[in-house]
């Protein structure tokens, strides 16, 4: 039976174009590029936020509700006797046309009904704290409409984790204000905030609501509120309970006709001093009975955008942003699938992902994790191209959390950008990650002086030491937390999280990350920070030697040399890798166990460090990993699954066989076999590993089977074992997104930036014959022409820049515009 189809791609307007409201799951874009931000379903359901989708949080969302996606930005339009929505939610009211599209930091929905159009285009402008919501109007008809519309939104009292348990106290703090058009959400601003929020729209209002009971009824639902059966609004204010904020708005257009509503969901901080103003206008930072909030910056703000002509302009300069983002590195293959996903999606993914990190999606509430160590530190490799002085800037926020051994917070809310003392630290990988980013930054720019910059730890005044300092601890604290193998001690885990060789947990109200930490002792060392730390070190003596730090080059080396001999002496099961030794000392990940018996981080790891790549260990680990991890979806993440719970293994071993890490297909590893392949050479095995998680290719063949955006990678992909293997989960923020383009860019299309300029090593199929790469690098543009007339997999054989023979195959940098010639 062929697979229904809810939406296809648009690749000439760089959108994904959603048909069918009714999708799998729902299906999201995201909204915002610097500070201010919005997660927005296909039905517009979602929120807003300033920085921090816990501490600042605008509007109010339900996870995990029934019916699902019920919250979000509304606009219920009375025509006669019928009610409906343009973006088909909460009224569930059957459309004549419905499409909504998701582009690059935009959404446009379009529902029809009874010879009526509504078009809501929504967007943050660049540079701006509000979303703009554009409502188009339009009669299709032959006789005048005269129509009721109401706006709704409802706004979360700031903390999203106190808005949802407080309510002793939230219901008696909710406090709004209405001036003319715009409804403001002052709650707690009288006492300690210095921030409100406020929803504006261009045009004078019939009325209005602020309280939710009011609007919706207590006994009635957002599918058809009181408010809008009755077809008049009651002008309610909020006192307490719950605020919210709907405009109601007579319109009437004659055949033909159309008109704009310009709606405006803002965020307004002020200075402590500013904070209220007086009745002769002066500021003052007291409140009193003849006070009233400084509304000087929402009138600013509205009046930016209260015209067609000003949405539209800045609309144009939003899509203007991302055309010059993505014109930094634009390939042209032949694949439409490859070229879709390598110059559009994966690039906006890793923008988002930059972004938010692992904490606001729809699989993530944006309360209980902030900013990664290790994941931001990945994710700058899928970003750093398009906007390398915010990465820069990553990279020393990152830093600040670390501790003078060299350890560091796990994770760092982005609006304090402290460490986060909930999840403390102890993993084991994390330090290794600082180089990978900063190396990738400085090979990105050019930009030695980062190293110079002076960086404290855990954000303590007084204690700054230069960043390069910070990565000679990252990795001495590798070196110096050795096992009896002298191989990397495991810690609180390592990249698998859920590998929690030191946990032993019982308790099911523990969480095995957070939960003490029985590291005394043990024997637990992880092969997969083994093949980190030999890729990373490698990057770090590279480094050194380009500074002139020769001693601490030839220290590291002997480190690395060290590393390899212990992982090949006690890190190799004899077919592949293993990929741990536990507590007590025991492997996992062998041959020799029952179950789990082989894993796909330290295979990944291990061949990319190229670790015994001349004795043919890489080979046999590789063709390992296709013999019993590979499978239709992709590859799982061990195999055997596990089928009961092992103490000493912690969270692996509770999901259920296929799922999460016991054997599901984690997608953000399999780029590390990919390019472990590409170390080996062998390009048909990463192509083919490859395309299977490819978003385009999965798209073509699952759309209801994969369940979740088919325009972006999801962390997990449910594996061989599993009830319903080829199901998503857990879509938009992971590091897949960045290990795919780091894969794609650099390992199979070839192009690397390095100290001295682009090196060019692809790895290709043998059907990839020729292939063009338009790059941006430090200043100069080259337009990268790959020849491969015999199907070579590996091996460049001539390099001409502008018609002149290249020794090596590195172009080298320079300035202004070149043509590169490759013959593999």
């Amino acid at each position: 039976m062929q697979e229904k189809k809810y939406g296809h791609f648009d690749d000439a307007h760089r959108e994904y174009v959603i048909t069918d409201p009714k999708t799998p799951w729902p299906w999201i874009n995201y909204l915002g590029n610097e500070d201010f931000f919005s997660l927005i379903s296909n039905t517009a359901g979602g929120y807003s936020f300033y920085m921090d989708a816990k501490f600042r949080r605008i509007t109010r969302y339900r996870y995990n509700n029934v019916p699902m996606d019920n919250d979000g930005r509304y606009f219920y339009i009375k025509d006669g006797d019928t009610v409906w929505n343009p973006s088909f939610k909460p009224c569930r009211t059957p459309l004549d046309f419905y499409e909504a599209r998701h582009g690059m930091s935009y959404t446009r929905i379009t529902g029809r009904k009874n010879d009526v159009e509504a078009s809501v285009l929504f967007f943050v402008p660049l540079h701006t704290w509000g979303e703009v919501q554009k409502m188009t109007l339009k009669n299709l008809g032959n006789e005048v409409k005269k129509l009721k519309v109401w706006s709704f939104q409802e706004w979360c009292l700031w903390n999203g984790a106190t808005d949802m348990e407080n309510f002793q106290r939230n219901f008696s703090t909710g406090e709004v204000e209405v001036e003319d058009s715009v409804i403001y959400h002052k709650t707690e601003y009288r006492e300690r905030r210095n921030h409100y929020s406020f929803y504006s729209v261009n045009t004078p209002i019939q009325g209005y609501d602020t309280d939710r009971e009011t609007f919706v009824g207590l006994y009635s639902e957002k599918s058809m509120p009181d408010v809008v059966a009755e077809g008049k609004p009651r002008n309610s204010w909020a006192h307490g309970w719950s605020p919210i904020a709907s405009h109601y708005i007579e319109v009437e257009l004659q055949p033909g006709e159309s008109k704009d509503l310009i709606f405006l969901l803002g965020y307004v901080e002020e200075k402590q001093e500013q904070k209220w103003i007086a009745p002769d206008g002066s500021f003052s930072d007291k409140d009193g009975l003849d006070m009233v909030i400084n509304k000087t910056q929402a009138k600013k703000m509205i009046a930016n955008f209260d015209t067609t002509e000003k949405v539209d302009k800045a609309f144009d300069e939003l899509h203007a942003y991302w055309d010059n983002l993505l014109s930094i590195y634009v390939a042209k293959t032949g694949n439409d699938k490859l070229d879709r996903m390598v110059n559009i999606w994966n690039q906006y993914q890793c923008m988002v992902t930059f972004n938010m990190s692992r904490s606001a999606s729809f699989f993530e509430s944006g309360i209980g994790r902030g900013m990664g160590f290790r994941d931001s530190n990945q994710d700058l490799v899928g970003f750093v191209h398009q906007i390398p002085e915010r990465a820069r800037q990553r990279i020393i926020d990152i830093a600040s959390t670390q501790f003078p051994d060299g350890g560091c917070y796990h994770q760092y809310q982005p609006l304090s950008k402290r460490g986060n003392n909930d999840i403390g630290g102890g993993f084991n990988d994390d330090p290794c990650w600082l180089i990978f980013g900063t190396v990738a930054y400085i090979k990105e720019t050019g930009d030695f002086s980062i190293l110079d910059e002076m960086v404290p730890f855990d954000n303590q005044p007084g204690s700054e030491v230069t960043l390069f300092e910070h990565l000679k601890i990252s990795m001495n604290h590798v070196i110096k937390n050795l096992g009896p193998h002298k191989l990397p001690l495991i810690g609180r885990a390592d990249w698998n999280d859920c590998l929690n060789l030191n946990c032993f947990s019982w308790d099911p109200n523990e969480s095995f990350q957070t939960t003490e930490n029985n590291s005394e002792g043990s024997k637990a060392e992880s092969l997969m920070i083994a093949g980190l730390f030999v890729v990373t070190a490698k990057d770090y003596v590279e480094l050194c030697q380009q500074i002139g730090k020769t001693d601490e080059a030839e220290r590291m080396q002997k480190a690395i040399d060290e590393m390899v001999a212990a992982v090949k002496k006690d890190g190799w099961d004899g077919e592949w890798f293993l990929r741990a030794y536990d507590f007590a000392g025991n492997k996992i990940g062998s041959d020799e166990n029952e179950e789990g018996k082989i894993f796909i981080e330290s295979q990944g790891w291990c061949t990319m460090a190229g670790i015994g790549l001349e004795e043919g260990l890489c080979d046999k680990a590789l063709d390992s990993v296709k013999e019993r991890m590979e499978c239709e979806h992709g590859i799982v993440l061990n195999n055997p699954a596990y089928t009961h719970y092992h103490v000493e293994m912690g969270e692996i071993s509770s999901y259920p066989e296929g799922y999460k890490e016991n054997a599901g297909i984690f997608c953000h590893n399999n780029p590390w076999v990919i390019i472990g392949e590409t170390v080996a050479g062998r390009g048909n095995d990463a192509w083919k590993h490859y395309t299977k998680i490819l978003p385009s290719y999965v798209e073509e063949k699952y759309q209801t089977l994969h369940k979740v955006e088919p325009y972006v990678n999801c962390q997990m992909v449910a594996g061989k074992d599993a009830f319903r293997p080829g199901e998503g989960k857990n879509s938009w923020l992971t590091g897949t997104a960045a290990w795919m383009w780091y894969t794609v860019s650099e390992f199979i299309l070839g192009i690397k930036p390095s100290y001295k300029g682009l090196e060019i090593d692809p790895c290709l199929p043998t059907t990839a014959k020729e292939y063009t790469v338009k790059r941006r690098f430090r200043g100069a543009e080259f337009t990268i022409n790959v020849h491969n007339p015999e199907g070579k997999q590996k091996g460049v054989k001539q390099i001409t820049i502008d018609g002149k023979p290249v020794e090596g195959n590195i172009v080298p940098v320079t300035t202004g515009e070149h043509t590169v010639e490759v013959i593999m």
